[in-house]
């Protein structure tokens, strides 16, 4: 069986800016809708089910993230996860430029959880809480093939 990942979803509560803050980064929208019915309360697994959406794509074509906002149900805010929690929580770029990446998520005011690390001298990596509390993980590869 061939397997191929399509996209990453995530429910943000403010779609304009979290779509602002990942543009920013460098992804580009490539789709916007606003989706219900039946065919979505099947696939979604919610009664009712009434959210505006859009997909982001980077750069390369080969990651995309689909970003939900609820209109009804009304979305369930619930407290930020941390790194150590089981469950998804982070998604994750390769960037350039660590230093100018972390300048454009501070405009949005997101900051790293605690600072910029090196790993083994290959990458300079940290995590930042983004919009939504989505943890972002930027990592710049120091030793280019």
């Amino acid at each position: 069986m061939a397997i191929k990942l399509e996209n990453v979803g995530i429910a943000v509560r403010d779609l304009e800016a979290t779509i602002s803050f990942f543009t920013d980064l460098g992804l580009t929208v490539v789709g916007r809708d606003t989706v219900s019915g039946e065919w979505t309360d099947t696939a979604v697994g919610l009664d009712g089910n009434h959210a505006n959406i859009a997909m982001l794509q980077t750069p390369d074509g080969h990651g995309r993230l689909e970003l939900f906002e609820y209109i009804h149900p009304e979305a369930i805010e619930s407290k930020p996860t941390r790194p150590n929690e089981i469950g998804m929580h982070r998604v994750a770029f390769s960037v350039d430029d660590i230093d100018k990446a972390l300048e454009v998520a501070a405009k949005h005011g997101c900051r790293p959880l605690r600072g910029v690390a090196t790993y083994e001298d290959v990458y300079k990596l940290t995590y930042v809480r983004g919009p939504s509390g989505i943890i972002v993980m930027l990592a710049e590869e120091l030793k280019k093939n």
